[in-house]
């Protein structure tokens, strides 16, 4: 399974560059997984409806770029369906076993995802109805991917 996580801007922490390398250790033996930056817009506070949806319109296009047409979109969004790790588990092994083997999580930034990414994603799925910092959610993702694994080879996970 090729794994990709493409993410609107640059992470520039060093304590949760740590946490991403960490898991993206521990994936290697499940998955290929790569992390995709692609460069986010300016975002000023108090921007109006047009610029806000020109932020997200550029920022899609970038994303968009960097997905293939024979890739199962994921996409992380607050309104996006809510799932146990046992269910994400089921979902990634499903479509591990019905060809979908290229799949990409799209991360979105400040301002969200654009309606060209939201339709071409297959699955929105959210963590939370809370807000997370779109580089600490890097983290999270890899992390539940991981867990995903390892429920699938049933193998230990701390609950």
């Amino acid at each position: 399974m090729k794994i990709a996580v493409i993410a609107v801007g640059k992470l520039k922490e060093k304590y949760l560059k740590q946490g991403i390398d960490e898991y993206l250790k521990r994936l290697g033996s499940y998955a290929k997984v790569q992390i995709v930056e692609v460069v986010d817009e300016k975002a000023p506070e108090n921007m109006s409806d047009a610029e806000v949806q020109n932020v997200k319109r550029k920022e899609g296009e970038r994303i968009l770029s960097n997905i293939s047409q024979d890739t199962y979109v994921i996409t992380l969004e607050i309104n996006g369906k809510m799932l146990t790790s046992e269910t994400f588990a089921t979902k990634l092994d499903e479509l591990a076993t019905y060809g979908k083997s290229n799949i990409a999580f799209v991360i979105g930034g400040s301002v969200g995802i654009s309606e060209d990414v939201q339709q071409r994603s297959d699955l929105a799925l959210s963590f939370s109805k809370m807000t997370f910092p779109h580089q600490m959610m890097r983290m999270i993702l890899l992390e539940q991917v991981y867990r995903a694994f390892r429920i699938m080879r049933g193998e230990p996970y701390h609950k």
